[in-house]
Formats: C-alpha cells, structure tokens, sequence
C-alpha cells in the first residue's frame, strides 16, 4: 500500500496541517505520562494534558471556544478494523511518526457500507499538528515503522467518545453511534464487529505492514 505524506496536495481532501501553536510542552507531557500498550487503548480525557495552558488555546482558537478534552490513542497497530465519524474536527500530534488510515463520509454507500478500497494511508511526522476533517472517516492510529510503537494525541469536542445517549433507533445512522459523539462502522473481522457493532466496511481488512 502506498504511504503518502501530509505534504502531498491529496491530504488537503482529509485534513490540514496546523500551525501556529507551541506543542513542545505538549509533545513531553504526551511522551510522559501515558503509556506504550502492546494493543491500543484510547482515553478520551487525560488530566494532565488537560492542565496545561494549550488546552484553552485549542479551545478558544481551533474550536472557537466550545469546550475540549485532550486525550490519547497509543500503542501497535497496522490494521484498519473500523471507521469512525463525529460530527467535528479532530486535532492530533505525535510523539512519533503514525501513519492515519482515512476515507472519506461521502463515500458510504447508500446501502451504508463503506468499500475499504478506498482508504487512503498518510504519515504524519513526529510533532506535526494535523487537522482530521470531520468528514474523515478514520480510527487508530497505526504504526509507522516495523516494531515501532505510536503516542497520539486526541483533541476534540468535550464528552465525546463518553457514555452514549439513549434512544430508539429510527434510521441506520442511528444504529452506528457506539458513543457519545461517535458513529462507527466495523469490518467483519473486527473485535468490534464480533462486540456486536454494525457491520459497516467491506473488501480487504487493510493491513499496512508489509508497507511499512
């Protein structure tokens, strides 16, 4: 699979590189207090990132001024397994180069599945600040060398990825939302498909790691 680079003109269909923002004290707090899992594990809010002074700036400047949590995704990883959406932007940074596996919202078929043939895979350097659209489907980071583990950090709306509303579903999309703020669509093969989540992407499970 081709690795493309956030550089190249294609990454301006998914995101945005931001710039502007002083991420060295971020970028060491990220590195230090969270851990390096074998799998991956997600924490929507970590409190120490949430203290330091960047967090109202990405409030005030990146989500004008709506409420933010700063949390993570870490760990080894080179397979796609789901797509996920929320309703807005999500911001990340790197202790080290990770490589995204994105598609794209529109590309949902009207029967709700999403053909994994259409993922695109770009690398974002280490202590690069990206901008994930949000209509980008997207899920784990995966890694971005053979062996090589990943630190990313999670920005997006306060209490998303939480405890999920209840409802009764009254479409498909409804059938999707796994948690707060969060609309998933699962491979076959996943763990999360055999959890019980809607089957939503068909073709190949992507797997980068012959690619990296």
């Amino acid at each position: 699979m081709i690795i493309h680079e956030i550089t190249e003109p294609l990454f301006k269909e998914y995101g945005k590189v931001i710039t502007g923002y002083d991420t060295t004290e971020l970028v060491k707090v990220l590195d230090e207090v969270t851990p390096l899992p074998e799998a991956t594990e997600y924490v929507p809010e970590q409190p120490q990132l949430q203290a330091l002074p960047i967090a109202k700036e990405f409030s005030d400047r990146l989500y004008g001024g709506m409420p933010v949590q700063l949390g993570w995704c870490n760990g080894h990883n080179t397979t796609l397994n789901c797509l996920e959406y929320p309703r807005d932007s999500e911001i990340n940074i790197g202790v080290n180069d990770f490589i995204l596996l994105l598609g794209k919202e529109s590309q949902i078929e009207y029967d709700g599945m999403f053909d994994t043939k259409n993922i695109v895979a770009f690398r974002v350097p280490t202590g690069v600040l990206v901008e994930v659209y949000a209509t980008t489907l997207h899920y784990a980071p995966c890694s971005a060398s053979k062996g090589e583990g990943f630190k990313v950090l999670v920005v997006l709306p306060k209490g998303t990825n939480t405890e999920k509303p209840e409802f009764t579903p009254a479409n498909h999309e409804d059938t999707l939302l796994t948690a707060r703020n969060k609309w998933l669509l699962a491979h076959p093969e996943s763990s999360e498909a055999k959890n019980g989540a809607v089957i939503g992407l068909k073709g190949v499970n992507t797997d980068i790691a012959d690619s990296i």
